[in-house]
C-alpha cells in the first residue's frame, strides 16, 4: 500500500476500531464478575459490620442530604436477626479525605451505639491514612466501637476524645465526619421518604 497520508488516517482509523471493540468486548465480559464481587464485599462487610454472621436485610434505602452546600448520598441497610427481630442498620457514608473519596460502612444497633466498621473505599496514602481501616477497631489505638455519635465523634487535638491518626490528622477528621453522618442519617428514621420499595434479602454464612 502506498504510503500516503490518507492510507496512514486510515490505518490508524482501522486499528482504533478494532482496539475499540475489543476494549468493549473486554469491559461487558468483565462488567458482570465485578459487579458480583462487589456485591459480595458489600455483604461480607454488612455481616461484619453488624457483628452476625445470620441476618436479613429488611430494607436498603437511599437518603440524600445537603451537607456543606453538596448533596451527599447515604445507603442505610437496615438489618433484623434469624428470628425476625430489629438489629439496627448498616449505613454507606462517603466523605472527602485527604487523598480522594473515604466511604465508610458503619454498623449502628437500635439505640446508635456502633457495633462495627469498616472501609469500603479509599484514596489515603498506604501506611498512613489507610490505617483508619484498624486505627478506630476495637483492638486498635482510638477504638470507637462501643460509642454512641449522639455527641459527635471528634480527635483530641480539636478537643473531642478520639486520638487521631499518627501524622493523619485530615484523614482521621474525615473518617469521624463520615461515621458521625451515617449516625444522623439512621437516626433521623425518615429514610423510607426518600426511598423505594426493596425486597428482604437473607445474608447467611
Amino acid at each position: 500500500m502506498e504510503s500516503t497520508l490518507v492510507n496512514m488516517v486510515c490505518v490508524l482509523v482501522g486499528v482504533a476500531l478494532i482496539m475499540g471493540g475489543i476494549l468493549a468486548y473486554v469491559n461487558h465480559m468483565t462488567e458482570g464478575p465485578i459487579s458480583q464481587q462487589a456485591e459480595k464485599a458489600l455483604s461480607d462487610g454488612i455481616k461484619a459490620v453488624m457483628m452476625s454472621d445470620n441476618l436479613t436485610i429488611t430494607a436498603n434505602d437511599t437518603v440524600r442530604e445537603t451537607i456543606d452546600n453538596k448533596e451527599c448520598v447515604f445507603i442505610v441497610h437496615k438489618a433484623a436477626d434469624a428470628n425476625g427481630k430489629e438489629i439496627g442498620a448498616a449505613v454507606e457514608s462517603t466523605t472527602l479525605g485527604f487523598g480522594g473519596d473515604l466511604k465508610v460502612l458503619v454498623g449502628f444497633n437500635p439505640d446508635g451505639d456502633i457495633l462495627g466498621y469498616t472501609l469500603l473505599e479509599h484514596s489515603e496514602t498506604p501506611g498512613l491514612g489507610a490505617k483508619a481501616d484498624a486505627w478506630f477497631q476495637k483492638d486498635g489505638k482510638s477504638s470507637i466501637i462501643g460509642k454512641n455519635p449522639s455527641t459527635p465523634l471528634i480527635v483530641s487535638k480539636d478537643g473531642g476524645d478520639v486520638d487521631a491518626i499518627t501524622a493523619s490528622t485530615i484523614t482521621s477528621r474525615a473518617f469521624l465526619k463520615a461515621v458521625n453522618q451515617a449516625y444522623n442519617v439512621y437516626k433521623k428514621k425518615n429514610a423510607d421518604a426518600q426511598s423505594g420499595a426493596t425486597k428482604k434479602v437473607a445474608i447467611n454464612q
